[in-house]
């Protein structure tokens, strides 16, 4: 091993030693006579890890700045693989999902699909839709949004915002009519149209090679989750018919739009 430098001083050798091994160098430290020896283990690494030093000595702080920086990038490729609407649905949700959490129940009411069991809010059908941006739980809202960025990002950036919303009313629609006639109105959630997506990018993209094109593993759990929904082996409730008739609208929808052949973005 080669020895690059020895210091008394833990916490820079510390940050030293953070920032060559961010960079890939194999370094490690150790006590000798109550000094701290900065070692390296191997020698084909010495050109590159004293650059490095250099640059350290130079800006101690240029960790911070490098994580930092890492941050933005990882911010700016979230926002890049969406467009507008996928965002501000998400964040509707965000905000529905803390004002549930505040008003409770008193809340939850003005986003239920009906105040009847027996019939559809067809005076108000805006109600059609709002159920989906109800969430009762971190696990439930976490699991959704994070399903809803990446698959409807994706959609928006490739076919364009107007196919995007289209498919969130229809797949929306769709699976809170059909869970409400089977359970009632006390139900909310994003999954139908979470499976109404998944089902659009499956049979838009098919056998072809579209950035939609979803990998099979992804397709398989999808679908296995969907069915142990029906076999009450899962710890939570799930909305079993919400999910399958928001499979069956995207499906649907993803091969009437094959079919009709819009103009991608890219």
């Amino acid at each position: 091993m080669k020895r690059l430098l020895t210091t008394q001083d833990g916490p820079y050798l510390q940050q030293l030693y953070a920032w060559l091994r961010s960079q890939g160098i194999p370094v490690s430290v150790s006590e000798r006579n109550g000094k701290l020896d900065l070692l390296l283990h191997q020698s084909s690494y010495e050109a590159r890890a004293r650059q490095l030093i250099d640059e350290f000595k130079a800006n101690p702080d240029i960790v911070a700045v490098r994580e930092e920086g890492k941050s933005r990038q990882l911010f700016a490729d979230l926002m890049k693989n969406t467009g507008w609407l996928t965002r501000v649905i998400a964040a509707i949700c965000a905000l529905v999902f803390v004002g549930v959490m505040l008003g409770g129940d008193t809340f939850v009411r003005y986003f239920i699909i009906s105040d009847s069991f027996t019939e559809l809010p067809l005076n108000t059908p805006w109600r059609l839709l709002t159920p989906a941006f109800l969430h009762f739980s971190a696990t439930h809202i976490v699991f959704n949004l994070f399903w809803w960025w990446y698959l409807g990002g994706r959609i928006e950036v490739y076919l364009g915002t107007r196919w995007l919303l289209a498919l969130f009313v229809l797949t929306a629609i769709s699976a809170n009519v059909i869970q409400f006639y089977v359970s009632g109105p006390n139900f909310g959630g994003m999954s139908g149209v979470v499976y109404g997506l998944l089902g659009f990018c499956w049979l838009y993209s098919g056998q072809r090679n579209t950035p939609l094109k979803l990998p099979p593993a992804l397709i398989i759990f999808m679908l296995g989750w969907l069915i142990l929904g029906y076999t009450d082996v899962l710890w939570v409730n799930v909305a079993n018919e919400a999910h399958l008739a928001g499979l069956i609208a995207g499906c649907i929808a993803g091969i009437t739009v094959r079919q009709l052949k819009p103009q991608p973005r890219y």
